[in-house]
């Protein structure tokens, strides 16, 4: 089994990065195979809603999310990391976000049915339990079960080393990987014990307005 553990911040190596790879080392140690997936510097525009996903599977933006979308389906769980900018998710990883799973809508790809997911956050002080929040909500859309931990999932500091000194924020870290391990190892259980996935219905789409 592998977990994919996106990297959302424009430092390669610094907070988040070290929140998601003290979670990594937790999954490891479990027997989990874990990558982590950094989106870069490069700008990532947001979805403009052209639904040119629904014919290719791909958005028609050639960058960093299409680059995701060729690795995602080859793993049973994914953890997005993000710094918190203006006490709220980075915009690119809200960019990135949004079009990784609208995709996969759109295109009725299965990807992420059903398979465990994480939010981590990092702040110097103050929007972590905002920008937690907003990520969550991708999970719970895509019926995602989500992975909890000890406490909410974030670390604080201003850099790496401070980060490495929150032994609270390290410890919910390590809980998360070991809880989303354990997780990982029940659902493959109950496949192979003959559990049925959940039915299925036919998605009903209602407006507001109505003409």
């Amino acid at each position: 089994m592998k977990v994919i553990l996106v990297n959302g911040s424009p430092h390669e190596k610094g907070c988040t990065y070290t929140a998601l790879k003290e979670v990594a080392s937790a999954l490891e140690q479990e027997g989990i195979e874990t990558d982590i997936f950094w989106i870069g510097t490069k700008a990532i525009a947001g979805c403009i809603a052209c639904h040119g996903c629904a014919k290719t599977g791909r958005c028609v933006f050639h960058d960093k999310v299409n680059e995701f979308l060729e690795l995602a389906s080859a793993y049973d769980g994914y953890i997005f990391g993000s710094p918190v900018h203006w006490a709220a998710a980075g915009g690119a990883i809200t960019s990135f976000m949004d079009r990784v799973f609208y995709t996969a809508v759109c295109s009725g790809q299965k990807t992420f049915y059903l398979k465990p997911a994480a939010a981590v956050v990092s702040a110097r002080r103050a929007g972590t339990t905002a920008a937690f929040e907003q990520l969550n909500k991708y999970f719970m859309l895509m019926q995602m079960p989500v992975v909890a931990s000890q406490y909410w999932n974030m670390v604080h500091g201003v850099n790496a080393e401070e980060v490495k000194q929150d032994l609270e924020g390290l410890q919910t870290m390590r809980t998360l990987g070991r809880n989303m391990a354990f997780l990982l190892r029940c659902k493959e259980a109950g496949l192979q014990a003959g559990v049925a996935l959940p039915q299925q219905e036919t998605p009903v789409f209602t407006n507001f307005i109505r003409s």
